[in-house]
């Protein structure tokens, strides 16, 4: 695909998104809260557009698309078993809303910190979302990186590429916060659906249509087909990436963030909606893109280039691949800004411990930290480019740390501060000692299940143990008149 019309593309995307972000500072208040949750005014439509394209991010058309291409039909129950992850949003979203409204949260740790009575609690929260964030974010820029430099055979380099979605994701999230995020995020959502939709239609036309994609696809990789495929899907590589993934709606603080800017219980409902569906759809595009791929592009040393190569191969028009490929910088940008925007509100509240009446400085420390952890972000992304998958299942795998914390906040009234903080501190040292120190692989069972049970047992066994504090607060007790009112189970 020729540079010049990747150039002619991007631009114009540029100049959109930038309109955008400018359009929601205009109503930015100049408040922390306003600048992190958008004043929390934040509607159904939009808000579930915005969670959808910060969660299928550009993983979705370079991992999941690669890890079909590799291993088959496997990627698709591995996907659906993070999308039915997505129902965790019936039982905890609305709780996690009410008590952002009824206490003013503003961060998941200060939520936690506040719930379990410790300031300690809520810094070893942001400081793990920190640490384990970064590989997630990087895999953003990474993901670009590989497609825009693949589909131009090298024309544009990798490192150009990778400062192109550095450099937009840096400017929206720094012209209006969240508002400017939200509202960039649900147009790339409709650019991401539209154009996979749009690509699938032309590459199942290249090949001979639904009828001879079926047969051309059993007769050539009828192994891709079955469990556990041609090698990739053992059991265990299912468990390893799917356990930590089925958590990522509690797990991931950029996401868990996103509750607590809604306006009111109805658009929470209708978030939900719009994510599910949104979901659905394009799980099921980037996986019969792979298929796709297998078909159309065979025996590619690395299956993350499934896409660069698809798009290079002439089956899907120049206009339409174009669109894609702004679709999946769309995808990798809005997570990356809502990565460093979440991290930003994090490190100015919970570990710089600004409060209400320190705005300035918050803003301030939370647009530093965001150019920090984009350019992290994009350095990390051009040395390890080439292992994008293992870096976002190791991510998943880290944050999973939180899950007992979360869950105990509001069904478990006995959980402690000290419980929190021992399965925070030990389930984190154990993924780093797993991964980093003895080179446990992301597709070994062990990390997952390791460091999910020791966060758990240490949770609950420290938590009998001690007390909880005085301060503390009970989710349970303080919210059951108000779940009573909204009909929520």
């Amino acid at each position: 695909m020729p540079a010049f019309w990747i150039w002619i593309a991007v631009a114009g995307f540029a100049l959109m998104g930038l309109g955008i972000a400018l359009a929601a500072a205009r109503g930015n208040t100049g408040t922390a809260a306003d600048y992190y949750l958008a004043g929390r005014r934040i509607g159904g439509v939009v808000a579930g557009l915005s969670y959808a394209a910060t969660t299928y991010s550009a993983f979705m058309l370079v991992v999941l698309t690669g890890l079909t291409y590799s291993g088959g039909i496997g990627a698709l129950g591995f996907e659906l078993v993070y999308f039915s992850g997505l129902t965790l949003l019936v039982v905890f979203g609305p709780r996690i809303w009410l008590v952002g409204r009824k206490w003013g949260f503003v961060t998941p740790a200060e939520m936690l910190g506040a719930r379990y009575g410790s300031a300690w609690t809520a810094r070893l929260t942001a400081l793990v979302s920190l640490v384990f964030l970064m590989p997630y974010g990087t895999t953003q820029l990474a993901g670009v990186g590989l497609l825009i430099s693949g589909v131009t055979g090298g024309e544009i380099s990798l490192g150009l590429a990778i400062g192109i979605g550095a450099a937009l994701a840096m400017l929206w999230t720094l012209v209006a916060g969240l508002r400017s995020v939200a509202w960039t995020d649900a147009v790339q959502a409709c650019v991401m659906l539209v154009s996979g939709l749009l690509a699938i239609v032309f590459v199942t036309r290249a090949i001979g249509g639904p009828g001879a994609f079926a047969r051309e696809l059993v007769a050539q990789r009828a192994d891709w087909l079955a469990v556990p495929g041609p090698g990739l899907w053992s059991f265990g590589t299912f468990v390893a990436l799917s356990l930590p993934w089925f958590f990522f709606p509690l797990s991931n603080p950029q996401v868990s963030q996103r509750l607590f800017v809604l306006r009111d219980i109805f658009a929470l409902r209708r978030m939900i909606l719009w994510v599910l569906g949104f979901g659905l759809i394009f799980t099921l595009v980037a996986v019969t893109w792979g298929f796709a791929a297998l078909i159309l592009t065979p025996e590619l040393e690395l299956a993350a280039n499934a896409t660069p190569a698809l798009l290079a191969s002439g089956a899907v028009p120049l206009p339409v691949a174009l669109l894609l490929v702004v679709g999946i910088l769309s995808a990798a940008i809005s997570t990356l800004d809502s990565i460093a925007l979440t991290l930003g509100s994090m490190v100015a509240r919970d570990l710089a411990g600004q409060r209400e009446g320190q705005d300035a400085r918050q803003l301030l420390l939370g647009r530093i930290t965001v150019v920090l952890v984009i350019l992290f972000a994009a350095f990390f992304a051009l040395r390890q480019a080439q292992i994008v998958s293992q870096l976002a299942a190791l991510s998943a795998a880290g944050l999973c740390v939180t899950v007992p914390a979360i869950v105990g906040a509001f069904f478990w009234w006995r959980g402690t501060a000290a419980g929190a903080i021992a399965s925070l501190l030990g389930g984190a040292a154990l993924a780093l000692w797993l991964a980093l120190g003895q080179g446990v692989s992301v597709f070994d069972p062990a990390l997952a299940l390791s460091v999910l049970g020791l966060s758990t047992v240490l949770f609950v066994i420290v938590s009998l143990v001690t007390r909880p504090r005085r301060e503390a607060l009970d989710f349970e007790a303080h919210l059951r008149p108000d779940l009573y009112r909204h009909r929520i189970w």
